[in-house]
């Protein structure tokens, strides 16, 4: 069937009342092949392909997102096992206190990165050397955030509480003397009143219960400093009693037989929850008043975890027996679910209730998550730690499991700690529920920063690609999710994306080289594209015949040939008859198809203009260059070329191909250059509204009327250029186009901007490093973000409620500036003074537009009177100006964001080019000499944190190879040997 056959046929089984946009979106979908038919078998595999997506959408996901965790070692617990972990929160940022069984507490950062270590107080009553020196094993540790404070039970019947409300923590309290070993501790603190109480509950050896209720926390007992020999204030708990106006205590004895190895508190309904290993009493339900009858469950072994949820009705049991139990929190008698899977003693178990599902971990360190609603394992991960051995189970403390998540860290992602002996492994979770999963408007709707996005007028779809590797399709009238491709390029971030020319398949490119081609229809991996080195990808070009070109740090032009292929694997070209002509890291590409001309833009800010028919350089365009050398760093002025874009509309047509063209981003500066006819201009002005920005987005309209950019500060701006740079003058233009649009899309750097004509209306896109991607209509009102709840539609004419001033808020000063700075544009005394203040780029002296150098024709360029064919049309007029778009402001909230490519620029400006092989001329051997031997190192710059001497710098280059380093001079005078002793 034809289009129109097509259309017919499903109006009249659907009805009248189909659109015929809905149809012909359907029918572009199904037609993969693109030549304008589709056929029985198309549309059965299309149905099908539906049919099993819905299906996978609709199954459970496990929670763990990580398959590979996170494992560190904790080197100060002197081969001992961590008994609990714990998470502070406040002050920020995010940090965990991991407690081994000998009393010593390591600090770890969010990236479980040693920050401290401390050791708990030993018995002050003791005497000599010993008297310091903790004695004993702990048992428990909770947080009490309400005092931000760490209280950790010992089996010398105690409490140690640890101040942890600033950086440097340190123990401050000891309260001693209680009857047994309190075994399991639980804290709950009344967060809606300031003042309110709190309550601190622990379980002991003997069974019993022990609650310590806080009346007033703002002074007394946990105000208590450090004595002057720097020994924690020691209150002895017979004398609780002289604290009464702070502090009630209460002892519940015998509620189990053996000691209580759980505790929780529910405070909605003041209920105490305990488990022991007991099979008589293995998990207590009592009211904290005694007046009711409590909840006991008879459980053969016994139980050594349990997890309660209020919202779900359920209890969650383990122990020796393998397997997990779910309960009724009201019916004793038998389980409601039993999960079997497990081969050894559950030693843990936790409810992740964004998600429904249940996370247990077993004494051989294997993770299992578990869905409630259907009682299947989702995922198994076996933890792999180097403390594990063959035929050995391995050593836990009591609580080796921790979940942290909302609500108790609304700002972190949730992820889970799990300790083995002295490691801690960490593994991150999905966020629950689709307003939390997907972002729910303005959160994150990606799961991870965004490195590239793009619009497919064709499928009318959003392609969002990021740095976990992952590719989300969304369509673009209701913001819903049509296709995720997870994992890639493996673990590898996505770095470039180009649809092909028949816009059905998508062409990825990674950090580690690799190129893929999918199928945007049902994300199949159709080829794997040879890669030229282990390095970047940054740009892909494909050409009208499939013909595909690749760019990165390899400074070379790859070429690939898709158009048929059928093998998976498709073997690069190098035959580029340019060869290499960059001499630092291509950053960015784009494509003329009416010059038949690219452009690549490096990272020493050279811009270099092909000819596809020679694969040779037309042009070169580079701004002048000078060296400021600070200390030991040679900092090189010409900044990176940070994108490209060729005004297509302009280039098509012959009466303004010798205008400027091509423009490139540089610094925050836009710079208009001009690559066919005898006179070659240029113009420039500064984007963004803030100094030291970038512009990462760069984008025009099909008819070149607007320009759109997004900088690092999470603002788009808008330009009028129908008429900018149309005059070919011979002294280059400074003067800002006018000004249409700016507003703050997003609170980190844009990386992606396109431009959406969606029924006749004019709409921005915009994609971001805080991992969001949003619409806008043309006058700045935000739509929405890909992923949110609720969805839009874009085919609605109302306008939308969400104004772009509720998403930026214009500081009053701020609007100000900007006006006087578009006002000072038609006075030329003040234009450059207020152009000055915006970016250095553009002042006088090194570095101004003066200094610009255009080196030249390298062979005719592509004109109306040498081509065989006309390019564009004949008789065209000049662009008209953008209309019904007004005028507003752009402004900056805050300087020094936080850039996308900073980490990756400071690595390749110290290692992009190091060549392996002379560092390791000697086999495996690497000395500090041969590398400062790299060509590199020694023009660029010299480490400050290196330890280097007169004489390691005089003997590096003759310590080269392996009769260099035997015949290195070990002597040195007595002068050098002062220089390098201070």
């Amino acid at each position: 069937m034809s289009l129109e056959e097509f259309q017919n046929a499903l109006s009249a089984v659907i009805g009248p009342d189909s659109q015929s946009g809905w149809l012909e979106r359907v029918f572009n979908e199904i037609d993969v092949s693109r030549d304008g038919y589709v056929e029985w078998e198309d549309l059965c595999s299309y149905l099908l392909q539906q049919c099993r997506e819905r299906d996978h959408t609709s199954r459970p996901r496990g929670a763990l997102l990580d398959t590979e965790p996170l494992i560190k070692h904790c080197s100060h617990n002197k081969q001992e096992p961590t008994i609990c972990v714990v998470a502070v929160p406040h002050p920020p940022p995010l940090r965990y206190i991991s407690v081994s069984k000998r009393g010593l507490l390591t600090v770890w950062n969010n990236r479980l990165q040693v920050l401290k270590t401390l050791e708990l107080a030993g018995d002050p009553a003791e005497q000599g050397v010993n008297r310091r020196m903790f004695r004993g094993w702990t048992t428990d540790a909770v947080y009490l955030p309400k005092v931000h404070k760490v209280a950790i039970a010992t089996s010398s019947r105690d409490l140690h509480f640890v101040d942890v409300s600033t950086a440097s923590c340190f123990e401050d309290i000891h309260l001693f003397g209680f009857p047994n070993v309190p075994t399991s501790l639980c804290y709950w603190h009344d967060i809606k009143s300031p003042g309110g109480r709190s309550l601190l509950l622990w379980g002991d050896e003997k069974g019993g219960i022990h609650l310590l209720w806080f009346l007033q926390l703002q002074n007394g007992l946990f105000e208590s400093p450090f004595t002057e020999d720097n020994v924690p204030q020691r209150i002895y708990m017979q004398d609780i009693g002289d604290h009464s106006r702070l502090v009630s205590y209460q002892h519940i004895p015998t509620v189990h037989q053996e000691p209580i190895n759980r505790i929780i508190f529910e405070p909605h309904t003041d209920l105490i929850m305990t488990s022991s290993g007991s099979d008589a009493s293995s998990v207590v339900i009592m009211h904290v008043s005694l007046r009711r009858k409590p909840y006991v469950w008879r459980i053969n072994k016994g139980v050594t975890c349990f997890d309660f949820s209020r919202s779900l009705n359920l209890l969650v049991t383990g122990g020796l027996d393998p397997a997990v139990k779910l309960w009724n929190c009201f019916m004793t008698a038998r389980p409601v679910a039993v999960l079997h899977g497990h081969g050894t003693t559950v030693l843990d178990v936790v409810i992740y209730q964004p998600l429904g599902q249940v996370l247990s971990y077993s004494k051989d360190a294997e993770l299992r998550v578990w869905d409630i609603s259907t009682n299947r394992c989702l995922r198994t991960v076996h933890l792999q730690f180097p403390c594990l051995q063959p035929g050995r189970a391995p050593e836990h403390g009591n609580f080796p499991f921790l979940l942290v998540a909302p609500p108790f860290l609304s700002q972190t992602p949730p992820h889970i700690l799990v300790s083995c002996r002295d490691y801690l492994a960490r593994l991150r979770l999905e966020k629950g529920g689709r307003g939390e999963e997907q972002g729910g408007g303005g959160r994150q709707c990606h799961g991870a920063p965004l490195s590239c996005a793009l619009y497919n007028p064709t499928l009318k779809q959003v392609i969002a690609g990021c740095d976990d590797s992952s590719v989300s399709v969304w369509d673009v009238e209701t913001g819903r999710l049509r296709l995720k491709i997870t994992s890639a390029h493996g673990e590898e971030e996505i770095t470039c994306m180009v649809l092909d020319s028949s816009h059905r398949r998508l062409i990825t490119g990674a950090r580690n080289g690799t190129i893929k081609v999918w199928n945007l229809l049902n994300g199949l991996n159709l080829h794997k594209l040879e890669p030229v080195t282990l390095s970047d990808v940054t740009g892909v070009i494909c050409l009208h015949d499939n013909q595909l070109l690749a760019v990165g740090w390899s400074q070379q032009v790859a070429q690939y040939d898709i158009k048929g292929a059928k093998d998976v694997f498709v073997r690069a070209d190098m035959s580029w008859k340019s060869g290499q002509q960059h001499r630092a890291d291509i950053l960015v590409v784009d494509h003329c198809p009416a010059l038949g001309v690219i452009a690549t833009g490096s990272h020493d800010g050279e811009v270099i203009v092909w000819t596809l028919d020679t694969q040779r350089p037309l042009v070169r365009l580079r701004r002048a260059t000078h060296s400021l050398v600070y200390v030991m760093h040679v900092c090189r002025t010409t900044p990176p070329v940070d994108s490209l874009l060729f005004l297509l509309r302009r280039g098509g047509d012959k009466h303004w191909r010798n205008t400027p063209i091509l423009l490139s981003s540089q610094a925050g500066g836009i710079y208009w250059w001009s690559i066919t006819g005898h006179t070659h201009t240029h113009g420039q002005f500064y984007a963004p509204g803030g100094e030291k920005e970038c512009v990462l987005g760069l984008t025009s309209d099909q008819e070149n009327n607007i320009l759109v950019t997004g900088d690092t500060a999470g603002c788009v701006q808008v330009w009028d250029i129908s008429q900018y740079a149309l005059c070919i003058t011979q002294e280059p233009s400074s003067s800002h186009p006018p000004l249409l649009q700016s507003w703050r899309a997003h609170e980190g750097a844009i990386v992606s901007v396109e431009v959406l004509v969606y029924t006749e209306r004019l709409f921005f896109l915009s994609g971001s490093v805080d991992g969001t991607s949003r619409v806008w209509t043309g006058e700045g009102g935000h739509v929405g973000s890909f992923g949110q709840e609720p969805q839009w539609s874009l085919a609605d004419p109302a306008p939308h409620h969400t104004s772009r001033d509720q998403v930026n808020n214009l500081a009053e000063e701020e609007k100000e500036e900007r006006e006087k700075k578009i006002e000072s544009e038609s006075d030329p005394s003040q234009s450059s003074e207020v152009t000055g203040q915006t970016s250095d780029l553009f002042r006088g002296g090194p570095g101004s537009p003066e200094e610009w150098i255009y080196e030249g024709l390298v062979e005719e360029a592509p004109t109306p009177e040498n081509q065989t064919e006309p390019v564009g049309t004949e008789e065209s007029p000049a662009p008209s100006h953008a209309q019904h778009i007004r005028v507003s402001q752009c402004h900056q909230l805050y300087g020094g964001i936080q850039r996308k490519m900073a980490v990756r620029r400071e690595r390749r400006r110290v290692f992009g080019d190091i060549n392996v092989n002379k560092l390791f001329p000697i086999g495996g051997l690497c000395t500090p000499f041969q590398a400062l031997a790299v060509q590199d190192c020694q023009q660029v710059f010299l480490p400050e944190d290196l330890p280097i001497s007169p004489w390691m710098q005089r003997q590096t280059l003759s310590c080269v190879s392996e009769a260099g380093l035997s015949s290195l001079q070990l002597s040195i005078n007595s002068s050098e040997q002062e220089q390098e002793a201070t």
